[in-house]
C-alpha cells in the first residue's frame, strides 16, 4: 500500500522565482474617470515610484528606470525588513506629506538631498498599491482585487515608512471634485479584474487636476539677483532628439534658485543640446530633468504658465514628456 504524502496540495506547488525587475504598470491619462463597478480608485500620490523587492537576505529598491536606489530610501528598507514577508515585491510610491497629508513632489527632492530642506530622508513614506509577488508566488496574473486581498493584511494599519494605499470605491466624478479641492494631484482608476501588465493601458486611468510632466533643462538665464536662477530652459523629447519648448522662471525659493545654479553651473556646455539662440542664456548638458506643473500649450508648442515643481536626474528619465 503506498505511503500518503503529508504535504497538502500548495506545498507540492513549485515555487515561481522572484523576478530581478518588474518593469511598471503605467496609467493612461484620461479626461474623465471610467464608470462601472469593475473600477476603484486612489489617490495619485505625487512622488518617486519604486518597486520595493524583500528577500531572505537583502531589501532592494528600485526605480521606474531600473535603478537601484535603495541607499536613498534607508527608512522604507529599514521598514520592509519588519514585514511579515519572507519575500515580496511591493508596488507603489514614495512621498513626502506636507502639513495637509498631501504628498509633495519638491519637498520630497529636498529630502532626497537635491536642494536645500528642513526635511530629513526619514520624512520620506512608501504608499503600496499593489503586490507583484509574495513567498514563492509570482501574482502578477492573478486580478488587482487578488492582489489587493494578500497585500493588505500586511501593510493595512501601519504608521511607519511603509503604509496602505488606500483604495476607495466610489463615484469617479465626485472623487475627482474631492481630490482637487483638497489640493492633490489627481486620481487613479483601476480595473479590478484584471491582472498586472508591464506598460502603459487602459487597465489603469489617471485622471489629473493639473497639466504636470517632466522636461529636460538645457540650459538656464541668469537671475538679476546675483548668483540666481531667472529661468531655466526646457526640452521635451521628440524621436531620437529633444525640441526646445520654453522657460521656466517661478516655483522656487531664493535659496533654491542659488542651488539649481550650482548644480547647473557643474554641466555648461558650449554645445547646447537643442536648436536654441537667446542673448544671455547659458546652456547645460541635458542630464537634468525638471518637473513643472502648467495650465496648457500654446499655438507654437511652448509651455503655457509653467511653474518647476522638482528636478531629477535624467539617467532615471523614463517620464520625460515626449512630443509626436
Amino acid at each position: 500500500m503506498a505511503k500518503k504524502s503529508s504535504k497538502s496540495p500548495a506545498e507540492k506547488q513549485p515555487l515561481d522565482p522572484m523576478p530581478a525587475r518588474v518593469d511598471p504598470c503605467l496609467a493612461t491619462l484620461v479626461d474623465k474617470p471610467p464608470k462601472g463597478p469593475d473600477w476603484v480608485f486612489e489617490v495619485k500620490w505625487d512622488g518617486y515610484r519604486l518597486a520595493v523587492h524583500i528577500e531572505p537576505s537583502r531589501v532592494r529598491i528600485i526605480t521606474r528606470g531600473g535603478y537601484d536606489w535603495t541607499g536613498k530610501f534607508p527608512s522604507i528598507a529599514d521598514d520592509a525588513r519588519r514585514l511579515a514577508v519572507t519575500s515580496a515585491i511591493l508596488d507603489g510610491e514614495a512621498v513626502v506629506l506636507d502639513d495637509k497629508g498631501r504628498s509633495d513632489f519638491g519637498m520630497l527632492q529636498r529630502a532626497l538631498g537635491r536642494l536645500p530642506t528642513p526635511y530629513e530622508a526619514g520624512a520620506i513614506v512608501f504608499y503600496a498599491f499593489d503586490l507583484l509577488y509574495l513567498d514563492g508566488r509570482d501574482l502578477r496574473r492573478e486580478p488587482l482585487r487578488e492582489r489587493r486581498r494578500l497585500l493588505e493584511p500586511f501593510v493595512a494599519g501601519r504608521e511607519g515608512a511603509i503604509r496602505l494605499s488606500e483604495e476607495v470605491q466610489a463615484d469617479g466624478d465626485e472623487f475627482l471634485r474631492v481630490a482637487c479641492a483638497h489640493g492633490l494631484e489627481g486620481i487613479i482608476a483601476k480595473h479590478r479584474e484584471k491582472p498586472y501588465r508591464s506598460g502603459r493601458g487602459d487597465w489603469w486611468q489617471k485622471i489629473t487636476c493639473r497639466r504636470r510632466d517632466s522636461f529636460v533643462i538645457v540650459g538656464y538665464e541668469p537671475s538679476t539677483m546675483a548668483g540666481a536662477i531667472g529661468r531655466l530652459l526646457l526640452a521635451a523629447k521628440k524621436g531620437e532628439g529633444l525640441v526646445y519648448v520654453g522657460g521656466c522662471g517661478t516655483g522656487w525659493s531664493h535659496q533654491e534658485s542659488l542651488k539649481l545654479r550650482e548644480l547647473l553651473d557643474e554641466i555648461r556646455t558650449d554645445k547646447p543640446a537643442v536648436s536654441l539662440r537667446r542673448k544671455g542664456a547659458v546652456f547645460t548638458r541635458a542630464a537634468l530633468v525638471a518637473e513643472v506643473e502648467y495650465r496648457a500649450w500654446t499655438e507654437d508648442g511652448k509651455l503655457r504658465h509653467p511653474s518647476f515643481k522638482g528636478i531629477r536626474e535624467r539617467a532615471d528619465d523614463a517620464t520625460v514628456f515626449a512630443l509626436k
